[in-house]
């Protein structure tokens, strides 16, 4: 600079030290946070949540040692066939592991029993969710018979709060909506044969993926060809949403979120250990609410059909749900491995199941034990279909004796006989079985028929208009005649008169 010019000189100067101090007390866009705020921040990014394990077809998957004290149990099963069934034990969670331990010995039992050729069973579990007070037991069962091995699985829900078991249907808000799922999930799986409907034994394992999709899986040979293995669907959060509980929503927040270090803190309430009081989507009851047989103006008449289901029972199904009629079927084993979708498909209509025996013997000719295999046999082979515990049981040709009616009392079975007998089995004739009904048809009438005969199946349709426009309501057996007693035999559903009353007290 021209040293002979200071007063420039000094201006720049000034100017120069200006521009300094503008620029140190200028913000910077690109600096962090104050330093008394660094830390706070820091503090929030690590509480940050880790994110659920899993992938996007399958449930979360939860590692077990981030379950505070979690073990394992071995359940001790003393029936006739092995069994390695293992199942979690977290501390205060007592009510879940009697729960489990309880349902897997009722699990095996029904293999066995239903399973003429069972081999062995093996059970293994892992955890789903564990959080905001709820715990999700997915567990892996491998059946073997002699047709070879399949893999099944099931997923239990269980309240902490509460102490409360559910099954996976709870997480849906209502049969309604388990219909709309099921229609969603048919889009995705098919359903082989028509064999995929709304109810519990299908959709007894679900949950959600670490995105909060629903996801539905199936046992291998259940909806598709038991070669392709495990079937499943994955319906996206957003179309899930509307269809979930209160319950649903509350496990699909907890899912989706990363575990570390839970544990229930406190014991399970006192009187814990239920499966709650509200009803469950899937399981259906064979009575309607809304109908009423004890009405004056109501005439009721239950339809039955024995031996079955056959290979035209689907046709009948059609034309009960053309005229919203409803009808009991007392089912024998060996149709019921044949046709096991038609089972399922008359339960999920509104239809009752009822037991009739696995090869249609005459029970008053058989032993205690006899009889009892035989019909155990039947309820379990239903219960797996369908979810359903059946109540009612028809002895073949009507033959009972004392020795039928303990058995039928302690297995929680009323007997069904009947007051219309069309000898449909006898009279293969469509007309003949259709004039019988008509004319053996009265308020309260439980008439006999077999859905395993073609003609019979031929006469439903005009069988079924007449009595409808005679003004006769068809309903389910239990619908005709209330509650029912074990071991007690029931031929129709006409109140007795007092003399009648009189003379059964004598």
């Amino acid at each position: 600079m021209d040293p002979d010019h200071p007063l420039i000189t000094v201006l720049v100067a000034l100017l120069v030290l200006a521009g300094m101090v503008l620029l140190a007390a200028r913000p910077s866009d690109e600096a962090g946070p104050p330093a008394d705020e660094a830390p706070a921040a820091a503090a929030e990014e690590e509480k940050a949540p880790p994110r659920a394990e899993g992938g996007p077809d399958g449930l979360t998957v939860v590692d077990a040692a981030d379950v505070v004290g979690v073990g394992e149990a071995e359940l001790a099963y003393d029936g006739g066939i092995p069994a390695s069934v293992t199942y979690p034990v977290i501390p205060n969670a007592e009510p879940l592991a009697d729960f489990l331990k309880r349902e897997l010995d009722a699990e095996v039992r029904a293999f066995e029993a239903a399973s003429p050729g069972a081999v062995s069973f093996e059970a293994d579990w892992n955890l789903t969710t564990a959080g905001d007070g709820l715990v999700g037991v997915r567990m892996t069962r491998v059946e073997t018979d002699s047709e070879g091995s399949k893999e099944g699985y099931t997923t239990y829900w269980y309240d902490t709060a509460t102490a409360q078991h559910h099954p996976s249907t709870a997480l849906i808000a209502g049969q309604e909506e388990l219909e709309e799922l099921n229609a969603l999930v048919r889009e995705t799986v098919g359903g082989k044969d028509g064999g995929l409907h709304p109810i519990s034994s299908l959709y007894d394992s679900m949950g959600f993926n670490p995105d909060g999709d629903l996801v539905v899986e199936f046992d291998a040979g259940q909806v598709a060809a038991a070669s392709e293995g495990r079937a499943y669907a994955v319906v996206d959060a957003e179309r899930a949403g509307a269809l979930l509980s209160e319950l649903g929503a509350r496990v699909r927040d907890a899912a989706t979120v990363g575990v570390e270090d839970f544990e229930i803190p406190t014991p399970p309430p006192a009187g814990g250990d239920g499966g709650g009081d509200a009803p469950v989507p899937g399981e259906l009851s064979p009575t309607d609410d809304g109908v009423d047989c004890s009405d004056p103006d109501t005439k009721c008449v239950a339809l039955t059909y024995d031996d079955g289901p056959g290979g035209r029972t689907s046709e009948l199904l059609d034309v009960l749900a053309e005229h919203d009629a409803r009808a009991t079927f007392f089912l024998t084993g060996h149709p019921v491995m044949e046709h096991p979708h038609t089972v399922r498909r008359a339960y999920a209509e509104g239809h009752e199941l009822a037991n009739h025996t696995l090869n249609h013997p005459d029970l008053a000719a058989l032993g205690a034990g006899r009889v009892r295999s035989d019909l155990n046999t039947v309820q379990a082979l239903v219960y797996r279909e369908t979810g359903y515990p059946m109540n009612l049981m028809r002895p073949p040709y009507g033959s009972t004796d004392d020795g039928v009616a303990s058995v039928t009392a302690d297995m929680g079975l009323a007997q069904i006989l009947w007051s219309v007998d069309t000898l449909d089995w006898k009279d293969r004739d469509a007309s003949t079985v259709r004039d019988r009904v008509l004319k053996g048809a009265s308020e309260g009438a439980i008439i006999l028929m077999h859905d395993i005969h073609g003609t019979t199946i031929d006469a439903a349709g005009s069988v079924i208009e007449e009595l409808d426009a005679r003004g006769y309501t068809m309903v389910t057996v239990s619908q005709l005649l209330g509650t029912t007693t074990p071991g007690e035999t029931y031929r129709d559903g006409v109140p007795d008169t007092p003399e009648e009353d009189a003379r059964a007290d004598a």
